[in-house]
């Protein structure tokens, strides 16, 4: 019924009226994505069947937007660290590639977090995003500028990593959808950072999009062969999932507790659950999910199989050059000389500390892998946990210092290597997102994709910004 320039030409100019007060697409392709628009519309007029055409390319004229962080031929490749300003991708990243094979058509690359482990996106590259419902408010990270672009209407599918929450915090904070696959399913090749050692079993590569129906879709196209571990054709009876509901992670002097309004709506999706489908949802207290922040802090430091040590975010910092003095560019911050951000500066430092107590990480390391034990038994087959994603709805830029381990909400479900969607449940009294963390047990993911798509039409999922 519409052009495929029609279509991408719409977006564009979406991207043009909002990206100056959200600052999310850092570098666009227009004219590029405009001239593979019009390829697309070539191929559609020479008229092939449109089943083999659909087969062939699922996301056939689709616009999407890539996290920096991924290699997309042409545009740049910094993850916000200074030192690579200069750095454009020659190739395509796995991922990007497959969806671009499927036809889909990338409109340009969005902002994250330096080095993409921070939860606000802000950098010394591109400086920072802001919320498209409230401008004062974060976007989340490290995949901020995707959670925030597909938010605002500005493109139609993303692709975002997660290692603590990268892809569903920012679809929490921004009100859309997100899905960390479980571990090992969706290859990480030709992004920066890309994981090392212990870490490759904690780093995710996942899909983030407006409507629930088209995780599933990109998952699979994503995946490419590694699809089969999944059971993504096995049909689903929702009566027949065992739900669990976990309201807070027990109390944990690090984390904020959660909000009310955050509980309030996890509890009106236990009652929509329970008298919709006629099925009791089991309250559960998971005593370890309190030790969330230092289970991850300690099996991201640990060492792997074969002894080698994680990778020194201070490394990172240095990218191939002198690992970055972590108090000497603190000193250099505090007078405005440091080419790095406060939360990067910081994270060098607590790595040096978490190295001083090895006895400590190595309980921590065995709790997690217990707990990894508790949750496969406790979620089976046909399992799936209901779990606030944040314990706050997006809180105000710069706040997140202040407390800077609510992130564990997210991240203990990526040392776990549990599938993970986050889904979201209409806007707070604020006008701010509302969601919840929808977890089943390894290879699962199927049974997490059926219950967004299901809450999403007893709750209405992504709410337009501009609304309120």
């Amino acid at each position: 019924q519409v052009k495929c320039v029609e279509v991408v030409e719409a977006y564009i100019e979406r991207i043009r009226e909002v990206n100056p007060l959200t600052n999310a697409v850092v570098k666009d392709r227009f004219e590029e994505a405009l001239e593979e628009a019009r390829h697309v519309d070539e191929l559609l007029s020479e008229g092939p069947s449109d089943e083999s055409l659909e087969e062939k390319f699922p996301f056939l004229g689709v616009p999407i937007t890539v996290k920096e962080a991924f290699a997309l031929h042409g545009m740049p490749n910094t993850s916000g660290l200074v030192s690579r300003r200069n750095v454009i991708a020659t190739s395509d990243a796995v991922v990007v590639s497959r969806l671009k094979q499927a036809g889909a058509i990338p409109l340009g690359v969005t902002n994250c977090s330096e080095l993409c482990m921070w939860y606000e996106s802000s950098n010394r590259v591109y400086g920072r995003t802001n919320n498209p419902y409230d401008l004062q408010r974060i976007v989340g990270g490290s995949s901020g500028g995707e959670g925030c672009v597909l938010a605002a209407a500005c493109s139609v599918i993303g692709v975002g990593s997660d290692i603590g929450g990268s892809i569903r915090m920012p679809a929490f904070f921004n009100g859309v959808f997100g899905h960390k696959p479980t571990t090992g399913v969706v290859p990480n090749d030709g992004q920066f950072p890309n994981a090392r050692g212990v870490r490759t079993s904690f780093l995710c590569t996942g899909p983030m999009c407006r409507y629930a129906e088209d995780l599933e879709p990109m998952l699979r196209v994503m995946a490419g062969p590694g699809v089969r571990k999944l059971k993504l054709d096995e049909k689903v009876s929702l009566e027949k999932i065992k739900f669990h509901c976990m309201d807070h992670d027990g109390g944990s002097i690090f984390v904020s507790p959660v909000d009310k309004e955050i509980l309030q709506v996890q509890k009106k999706v236990v009652e929509h659950l329970e008298g919709e489908l006629g099925i009791q949802v089991r309250r559960v207290a998971i005593h370890k999910m309190k030790y969330s922040f230092q289970i991850w802090s300690a099996m991201m430091s640990s060492k792997d199989s074969d002894g080698q040590e994680a990778q020194l975010f201070t490394d990172l910092l240095g990218d191939h050059g002198k690992p970055v003095w972590p108090l000497w560019e603190l000193m250099k911050w505090l007078v405005g000389m440091s080419s790095h951000t406060f939360p990067a500066i910081a994270l060098g430092l607590t790595e040096k500390l978490v190295k001083l107590n090895p006895g400590g990480n190595a309980k921590l390391v065995s709790m997690g892998k217990s707990l990894q034990d508790e949750m496969e038994t406790l979620l089976g087959p046909d399992g799936v946990l209901l779990y606030p994603s944040h314990p706050t709805v997006a809180p105000k830029h710069h706040s997140p210092l202040c407390m800077p381990f609510n992130f564990a909400y997210t991240a203990i479900f990526n040392v776990l290597g549990l599938p993970v969607t986050q889904c979201p449940l209409g806007l707070s009294s604020e006008g701010l997102p509302l969601g919840i963390q929808l977890v089943a047990a390894t290879y699962n993911d199927h049974l997490t994709l059926t219950v967004a798509r299901y809450l999403e039409k007893a709750f209405g999922g992504w709410v337009f910004p501009g609304k309120a």
